[in-house]
C-alpha cells in the first residue's frame, strides 16, 4: 500500500484475511490500505475488529490504536482520539504519546517553556 498499489494491497490483504480471519494484523494492515484508497468507515471497521481480535493486547493492537486515533484526529474527534492513544501509549507507543502531548495544549505549553528553558541552559551566551 506505501508503495502507491493500493488496489493491489487491498487484494492481497483481503487474501490474507479470508485465510486467517482470527489474526489481527490482516485487519490492521487492510485498514492502513482502506485509509489510504479513501474508505475511512471501512477502515475504522476493520480497526475495530482488530482490536477485537487481539483483546487490546500486543502489537496489532497497539498499532490499531494508532491508526484509529489518527483517523478520530482526521475527524476532529479528539477525545475519541485521545483514548486511543491513550490505550496505545501503555501498550508501548511513543508516537501516541507524542500525540497525547499535541492533544493537551497545557502539556504542550509546558513541553515547550522546558525546551527553551534547556536551550538557555545549553547555551548560557548565545539566543536559544
Amino acid at each position: 500500500a506505501e508503495s502507491g498499489d493500493v488496489s493491489t494491497a487491498l487484494e492481497r490483504f483481503g487474501e490474507a484475511i479470508r485465510l486467517l480471519p482470527e489474526r489481527a494484523s490482516g485487519y490492521n494492515n487492510r485498514a492502513q490500505a482502506l485509509r489510504l484508497h479513501g474508505d475511512i468507515a471501512g477502515a475504522l471497521r476493520d480497526l475495530d475488529t482488530a482490536i477485537r481480535l487481539s483483546r487490546g493486547r500486543g502489537r496489532a493492537a497497539c498499532q490499531s490504536f494508532v491508526q484509529r486515533g489518527l483517523v478520530h484526529r482526521l475527524q476532529a474527534r479528539e477525545e475519541d482520539a485521545r483514548r486511543d492513544f491513550e490505550h496505545a501509549a501503555r501498550l508501548g507507543s511513543a508516537f501516541a504519546r507524542r500525540q497525547l502531548v499535541l492533544l493537551n495544549p497545557y502539556a504542550a505549553l509546558c513541553n515547550q517553556m522546558l525546551c527553551e528553558m534547556l536551550g538557555r541552559l545549553r547555551n548560557p551566551g548565545g539566543s536559544a
